[in-house]
């Protein structure tokens, strides 16, 4: 267990934790690598196994299958996991589309709490309020 301290709080994480954010954020990195590089499949598909595997490390095997197979989430989780086997099988663009669909499905409850948290980072919450960006963002907002 590593104990982490932030503002005299202390953050406890286990070791299957740490190895899930470990392999999550490789595999956020080889999937930005290999679609850097054209598509490389064989990148795209080590991505999506470190992503996939490192969150089920990260929140548990039990609550990873709960979250993604709830009723209302079907269409979202057959976007994503069929995106990772169509990568899988040999067709990469196809595949990360589908898979950036099937993200968006995913996780659009959460990109409110994210752009909550960005606005109050100092330099970050700035860039909130830019002309542009700012007509995006009450979008984000529950």
């Amino acid at each position: 267990m590593l104990n982490l301290y932030f503002n005299n709080t202390v953050l406890c994480l286990f070791k299957s934790t740490e190895i899930g954010m470990g392999l999550t954020g490789f595999g956020v990195f080889f999937l930005f690598f290999g679609m850097m590089l054209f598509f490389d499949k064989a990148l795209l598909a080590i991505g999506n196994i470190l992503f996939v595997s490192g969150l089920s490390f990260v929140i548990g095997l039990e609550r990873t299958f709960r979250f993604f197979f709830q009723r209302h989430k079907v269409k979202a989780t057959s976007f994503f996991l069929g995106g990772v086997f169509v990568v899988l099988i040999g067709w990469p663009i196809i595949g990360v589309i589908l898979e950036i669909y099937g993200f968006f499905l995913l996780f659009r409850g959460f990109f409110p709490v994210a752009v909550g948290f960005i606005r109050r980072v100092p330099v970050l919450g700035s860039l909130l309020s830019l002309p542009g960006i700012s007509v995006l963002d009450p979008k984000l907002r529950p």
